[in-house]
C-alpha cells in the first residue's frame, strides 16, 4: 500500500506545479528572468569576493613583510644606540685623561715659571 501512496504522491505534485508555473504564464517568465539576474549578481558577487581576498591577502603580506623590516630596523636601532653609548664612553674617558694631563702640564709651567727668574735689564 504504502508504494502506491508514494506514486501518486509524486503524480500529484507534478501536475501541481504545471498548473501553478505554465510555460506561457508571464509570471513565470518574469521569475525565471529574476532568477537570471540573481545567479548574474551571485556570480559578479563571487568575482568581487574573490578578488577582495587576493586584496587582503596581497595586503596582509605588505604588512607582515613590513613588520619583519620594522624588526630589523629596530634591532640595527638598537646595535647604533649601544655602539654610540660606548664611543661617549670612550670619548669621556679621553677628555678626562687629557684635561688630567693639560692640568700637570699647566701645574708644571707654574712652579717652573715661580722657580726661574728673569734677569730685568
Amino acid at each position: 500500500m504504502a508504494p502506491i501512496m508514494a506514486v501518486i504522491g509524486i503524480g500529484g505534485n507534478q501536475e501541481r506545479r504545471k498548473k501553478v508555473l505554465p510555460e506561457n504564464d508571464t509570471a513565470a517568465l518574469e521569475m525565471k528572468k529574476r532568477n537570471e539576474e540573481l545567479e548574474k549578481e551571485l556570480k559578479e558577487s563571487k568575482v568581487r569576493e574573490e578578488e577582495m581576498k587576493r586584496k587582503l591577502h596581497s595586503a596582509w603580506e605588505r604588512l607582515r613583510v613590513a613588520e619583519e623590516a620594522e624588526e630589523r630596523l629596530c634591532s640595527q636601532l638598537g646595535d647604533l644606540e649601544a655602539e654610540a653609548v660606548h664611543q661617549a664612553r670612550e670619548y669621556h674617558s679621553q677628555i678626562v685623561y687629557l684635561t688630567e694631563q693639560l692640568s700637570r702640564a699647566q701645574t708644571l709651567v707654574h712652579k717652573s715659571d715661580s722657580s726661574i727668574s728673569i734677569p730685568s735689564s
